[in-house]
């Protein structure tokens, strides 16, 4: 990591320590949405790793970027959360041949002047055959309107913007940016989750929004190319949160070793052990984020790595409640909410079973690009019966799922 990586990553540790932490429980417990706090860290630079100078960024990479979740996560998996609706967006911005959607909003979204979610949940699940495509879009004059709905899409606000993609009828699809406030956009609230209420989640209805050619991320001429070169860092800046969820868990361990390090022992997820699996998981994301950044990277290893993400995830925040004991089990300790934040990073898309569903799809033909970590299916009956899918992945049973969490 540069030297000015590293002066931004003590900026926003320092953000976090004065102006976070103290939020974390409303946040968690009473669904605060950190607002102030997200234009505040843009306006130190924690949004704009993603972008060069000359597009109003920092222009230290997605590696960076990554990192600076991870901080975040480290305190609030949930806030960090939102910054990957926030990075994504840039990350599409980006990689958009558009130059006027993109000199038009990513400035502003690098500086945190305009926050943003993405609503492509629907569309990855869609494109892997788990469930139908929800927001449907015919050609008009000078653009496209949309009609459907979403059912949670997160860091959105009447005075916010976010990304999402309609299908056409004749087939193909349009990707595309639109403000929560635009004529025939409906926000409203979710359902209560067991988590991550404090990110700005509500349900978009869609009836006859026009979308204008400058709003246009993706033509559906350019659709498949677009989503190809934005999946990696889609998947990857997740990992940043998994990092986070992970570093408060294994501090939870370390402070219920302090009093309880004997009986401790005997627990299976260790300390020294999962602090090992984290070091690795960093390394291979910066390695893959660099080579995101170079246009050189390859699904599979990014979905390996996610998957590890979610899996070492929900290990470290069970071992962290187990190591804390009893006290572990009150609402109010800290290894509650690592719980939740982990179910999280294992159900947001791609969820784990469908990156276990993909990289089977992905390695049937190539059995020897499975990773040693993501071989090790597990033990017993359910272990066993994911490997025989993974060996044959026409066995899997298709579903189509009516409801799933949106990003």
């Amino acid at each position: 990591m540069s030297d000015a990586a590293q002066l931004l990553l003590g900026q926003v540790r320092s953000h976090v320590r004065t102006g976070l932490r103290p939020l974390v429980e409303q946040i968690d417990r009473q669904g605060l949405y950190p607002e102030a706090w997200l234009r505040e860290l843009g306006a130190l630079g924690g949004f704009a790793a993603l972008a060069q100078p000359e597009q109003g960024g920092s222009g230290l990479g997605l590696a960076t970027q990554i990192e600076l979740m991870a901080a975040v996560g480290a305190e609030c998996g949930a806030t960090a959360f939102t910054l990957w609706c926030q990075g994504t967006f840039a990350w599409y911005l980006r990689q958009s041949g558009n130059p006027v959607a993109r000199e038009r909003y990513l400035p502003q979204v690098l500086r945190g002047e305009l926050l943003a979610g993405t609503g492509m949940s629907n569309t990855v699940k869609h494109l892997s055959g788990i469930e139908k495509h929800l927001l449907q879009a015919e050609p008009e004059a000078g653009g496209y309107v949309v009609s459907g709905s979403l059912p949670w899409v997160s860091n959105i606000g009447e005075e916010h913007i976010f990304a999402a993609t309609a299908q056409l009828g004749e087939g193909g699809y349009v990707m595309f940016v639109v403000r929560g406030n635009a004529p025939g956009v409906t926000l409203k609230p979710c359902p209560e989750f067991c988590a991550l209420e404090g990110t700005r989640t509500l349900n978009v209805r869609f009836d006859q929004v026009h979308i204008p050619f400058a709003d246009v991320l993706a033509q559906p001429n350019e659709f498949n190319a677009f989503l190809g070169r934005v999946k990696p860092g889609f998947i990857l800046l997740q990992i940043g949160m998994a990092l986070g969820v992970i570093e408060g868990s294994l501090k939870l361990i370390r402070e219920s070793n302090l009093t309880q390090c004997v009986t401790n022992a005997w627990l299976d997820d260790q300390h020294d052990d999962l602090q090992e699996e984290l070091d690795a998981l960093r390394v291979q994301t910066r390695q893959l984020a660099q080579q995101a950044e170079a246009g050189t990277v390859e699904i599979l290893p990014v979905l390996q790595a996610r998957l590890h993400a979610s899996e070492l995830s929900l290990r470290a925040a069970q071992s962290a409640a187990l190591h804390a004991g009893a006290r572990g089990y009150l609402m109010r300790h800290a290894a509650q909410r690592r719980s939740r934040e982990a179910l999280f990073v294992a159900i947001v898309t791609p969820a784990l079973k469908q990156l276990r569903h993909d990289i089977a799809v992905l390695t049937a033909a190539n059995p020897a690009a499975l990773v040693p970590h993501a071989a090790a299916a597990g033990n017993g009956v359910a272990g066993r019966q994911r490997a025989d899918a993974e060996q044959d992945p026409a066995r899997q049973a298709p579903c189509v799922a009516t409801e799933t969490p949106a990003v």
